[in-house]
């Protein structure tokens, strides 16, 4: 029966632009105690109503240069002609300290962190219809039509990397698809491994001759 201290979980959640997958998270991380959002760093321009620090670290190209050539990012991506990156130190710091975590990138950051975090767990979200991406990628009222249809395409080519996720989650009705997210969380901290340190002083009342 172990007695180690408790570390905390990653959760990577991937999905292509206009999934909803931003809110879901957010979401998750405002209803879950003990689950801290990582921010990463960008050096793409900060949308109305971001807040440098809190939805991004947002950063100039070299600057984003010199931190990667450092070895500060876990991993790293281009989209859309801009870079995104998660900071190590920031991410083992939280873990360290018990909290699970959850990184939103795309599937591009999602196989690197699965490749040297192997006991990572990655969720794919999937929209409910094409046509339904492509509305709500209209509604957001962000970008031309230009602009959505190379989104639409870079979407296409993203779900088909849906596969390699450990978990699928719809976003067809919000509050059912923030219900599942949830639900792989609490399943993940009810491992037999995770409550016999939560419970240890418990399961040796219990036990004992």
């Amino acid at each position: 029966m172990s007695t180690n201290k408790i570390t905390g979980t990653l959760f990577i959640v991937s999905a292509p632009s206009g999934t909803g997958k931003t809110s879901l998270v957010n979401a998750l991380v405002r209803d879950t105690n003990h689950l801290k959002l990582s921010i990463s760093h960008t050096t793409r321009k900060a949308r109305p109503k971001e807040i440098d620090g809190y939805n991004y670290h947002f950063i100039n190209e070299r600057k984003f240069k010199q931190m990667e050539l450092a070895g500060v990012f876990m991993e790293s991506a281009s989209v859309f002609g801009n870079f995104y990156g998660t900071s190590q130190d920031a991410v083992q710091k939280m873990l360290d300290e018990g909290h699970d975590v959850v990184l939103e990138i795309d599937w591009q950051g999602a196989e690197q962190i699965k490749t040297r975090f192997p006991q990572a767990i990655s969720i794919f979200i999937l929209p409910p219809s094409i046509n339904a991406l492509r509305d709500r990628l209209e509604n957001r009222g962000q970008d031309s039509s230009k602009v959505i249809d190379v989104r639409m395409e870079k979407a296409i080519a993203e779900l088909k990397h849906y596969h390699k996720a450990d978990y699928l989650v719809v976003n067809d009705d919000f509050e059912e698809a923030l219900k599942s997210l949830k639900a792989i969380v609490k399943s993940n901290r009810m491992t037999t491994a995770k409550q016999e340190i939560i419970n240890n002083r418990l399961i040796k009342s219990l036990i004992k001759e």
